[in-house]
């Protein structure tokens, strides 16, 4: 089989054949016909010391199953988070990340779903929002963001802004049903909101907490980093939560599964639409690297094997 692999930090991705795994206790080989490029797998490729495998969202069919599995059968198709390797034609994943996909949904639409859609909607939960509130959304066009956007509107939020990178954005944020877009060297983000969703961290946490209204509510997902002054939260009484979605999966089984349902009644019933900015062959994994890490992408980019 093809799988994508690298020998150093930066290094270029390249194609390798490679036996096909076999799947041990608690694992299920899948046939990939999908797999979600993500920013902190790409931040791995180009920061991490030593070359890590590279995992992600993936969609397909399973084949076969190691011993002890009793959820899946092979011939059903799933998705979930591969901590190995993702990037080729055949993948082990465990059977406590795997979850079923719906008949009406392709393996695309799980991997642009549910990783981000749990996230988005955790995130969300986390910000504790009210009816009637203001939000504002960074990284908005990302495969997260794209999807808090709609959600801050379906929970009831009156008016919902996005913040970008590149004013080319816009016009695909206001059409996920933001109300307003702002740039992140802007000067002001507009009237201030109650919660922020942030994704990216660093020197946007500063911008991110000044856009609250008094009382706020920031919470802070991303794997960016950034220092937050202490005085300005204690002038606005404002707050910042961390919110991970490893321990949420970990801890709290059940609300991680309650979430994921959810996600997919919202997908059936069309109020939850994941976008999909560009489909790449195996071959073509650097470029799925480049538009993440050039900040181009418009929703969730993903690889075809």
């Amino acid at each position: 089989m093809r799988r994508v692999r690298y020998e150093s930090t930066g290094g270029p991705l390249f194609l390798e054949e490679v036996p096909v795994p076999q799947p041990g206790a608690g694992e299920l080989l899948v046939r990939c016909e999908a797999v979600g490029v993500t920013l902190p797998v790409v931040r791995k490729v180009t920061e991490a010391p030593e070359p890590v495998p590279l995992g992600g969202e993936l969609g397909g069919e399973v084949v076969s199953v190691g011993a002890g599995v009793t959820r899946f059968r092979p011939g059903e198709r799933v998705t979930g988070l591969c901590f190995g390797h993702g990037y080729a034609d055949f993948a082990l994943l465990h059977e406590a990340m795997a979850s079923p996909i719906p008949d009406d949904a392709t393996s695309v639409d799980a991997v642009a779903l549910v990783r981000g859609g749990l996230v988005a909607l955790g995130s969300l939960e986390a910000a504790r929002p009210e009816p009637g509130e203001s939000a504002l959304i960074t990284a908005a066009a990302s495969g997260v963001g794209h999807l808090a956007v709609q959600l801050a509107r379906i929970r009831g939020a009156a008016r919902v802004v996005g913040a970008v990178s590149d004013a080319a954005k816009a016009d695909f944020v206001r059409a996920l049903g933001a109300d307003a877009t702002a740039l992140y060297g802007d000067g002001s983000w507009g009237d201030p909101v109650d919660y922020v969703l942030d994704a990216v961290g660093g020197d946007l946490l500063t911008p991110a907490l000044a856009a609250l209204a008094p009382g706020g509510r920031l919470v802070a997902y991303s794997s960016g980093g950034g220092t937050i002054q202490a005085y300005d939260l204690l002038v606005g009484a404002k707050s910042v939560t961390g919110f991970q979605m490893a321990r949420i999966s970990r801890e709290r089984p059940e609300l991680y599964e309650r979430w994921r349902r959810d996600l997919w009644r919202m997908f059936s019933a069309g109020t939850l639409r994941p976008v999909v900015h560009g489909e790449f062959a195996l071959e073509d994994a650097a470029k799925a690297h480049a538009a993440i890490e050039s900040r181009s992408n418009l929703g969730k980019v993903v690889l075809r094997p």
